[in-house]
């Protein structure tokens, strides 16, 4: 199976370690670390140290394609970017013992020649039977419906998409009447798009289930400490997998949708889907910027993680 990542709005991450993050006061940095970024960036990373074949495109800045050429080589990614004019934005994560505090800059501001390019590109890459990740927040410049129409072109070929959005783009996606086959939204940007507080794992999970019977084939719901949830039409499944060490939280939902494609290309069942995500998402935290361990570690923690149906309404597990 073809597996590729869409980044329209990337970012090079400057993860800033800290002692304590104090408002309003002057911080010495521990270190600070620059990363090629962007969800689908971060996924193709992942994908590539699980040992997959992955290609990799979307909007990118000629001024600081650097870092990116440089991972896209170290891990044979396929890169089929299209340049533009101008640098990729800089986030910035703010690093220490309590939390990760963002802040995302700017980024490029795509026009209309950009972006039928990078639609062609995809349109070239994505054959029939092909898994398209669509990742992370669309460009200045972008109309909120460019994921909509992405989904229903690529669907029109018999190519499956798994969207990773929020906010607007994903309300916009998941409105049209062609659905990406998998989303994997976390809880907040769940909680969002309903429109309502999900305070618990059942609630999270009956508005996973609802979702998904609209015509997804899976709802991936990341919930942090409490694991993942995983909405199919065999039911909700809760999986759960304790961190042992904690470098870095930053793309930890990455990584998981990753696990999710790579399941995805083994055709594998719900379980495995489930085991690989969080197995994923847990190797990655023990490392910084979007890295995975070896896989004989990642495939000793799938066999770890536990796995319990949960209950819903038309669902009775």
């Amino acid at each position: 199976m073809k597996l590729i990542t869409v980044t329209l709005n990337p970012a090079v991450d400057a993860t800033v370690t800290l002692d304590r993050l104090e408002r309003g006061y002057v911080h010495r940095a521990k270190s600070i670390r620059h990363d090629a970024g962007g969800k689908g960036v971060n996924v193709a990373s992942c994908l590539a140290d699980w040992g997959l074949d992955v290609a990799a495109t979307g909007l990118l800045g000629r001024e600081n394609a650097g870092v990116f050429e440089a991972l896209f080589r170290a891990k044979r990614i396929e890169d089929r970017f299209v340049r533009a004019d101008g640098a990729t934005r800089t986030n910035i994560k703010l690093v220490d013992s309590d939390a990760t505090t963002d802040i995302n800059l700017p980024g490029l501001t795509a026009t209309r020649e950009l972006l039928t390019e990078a639609e062609a590109t995809l349109l070239t890459l994505a054959e029939p039977g092909a898994l398209v990740v669509l990742a992370g927040s669309l460009p200045l410049g972008c109309p909120p419906d460019h994921y909509g129409r992405l989904i229903a072109r690529l669907q029109s070929r018999g190519v499956r998409v798994l969207l990773d959005t929020s906010g607007d783009a994903l309300a916009d996606a998941l409105a049209g009447p062609a659905l990406p086959w998998a989303i994997k939204p976390n809880r907040d940007e769940l909680a969002e798009w309903a429109g309502q507080p999900l305070n618990t794992v059942r609630h999270i999970a009956a508005q996973a289930q609802r979702l998904r019977e609209q015509g997804l084939g899976l709802v991936a719901v990341s919930m942090g400490e409490q694991g993942a949830l995983f909405a199919t039409e065999h039911g909700v499944l809760h999986a759960q997998l304790p961190a042992t060490a904690v470098a870095s939280t930053v793309g930890a939902g990455d990584a998981m949708v990753a696990g999710i494609a790579a399941a995805l290309a083994e055709q594998a069942d719900t379980e495995r889907v489930a085991r690989l995500a969080v197995a994923f998402a847990v190797a990655k935290l023990g490392l910084a910027g979007p890295n995975l361990p070896s896989a004989t570690i990642v495939a000793d923690l799938a066999e770890r993680v536990s796995l319990r149906p949960i209950s819903t309404p038309g669902n009775q597990a």
